[in-house]
């Protein structure tokens, strides 16, 4: 999966939910989850592990489907 996939389902998953609440949820800053979101930047895999847990969705499915 490309970095634009990756942004849109990461996007998708947020839903109506603000970019820092996410954040915040997931331990990052607004920043660096705009920025994975737009597909500038593809998170560390600790990150990755934190994103599927927040959405309760396995890494697999968000960064490799």
């Amino acid at each position: 999966m490309n970095k634009k996939e990756i942004a849109a389902r990461l996007v998708r998953l947020r839903g109506d939910r603000t970019q820092a609440s996410v954040a915040t949820g997931i331990g990052v800053s607004r920043s660096a989850l705009a920025m994975y979101e737009s597909g500038k930047r593809i998170p560390k895999d600790e990150i990755k592990a934190a994103i599927a847990k927040y959405y309760k969705r396995s890494v697999q499915f968000i960064f490799f489907t």
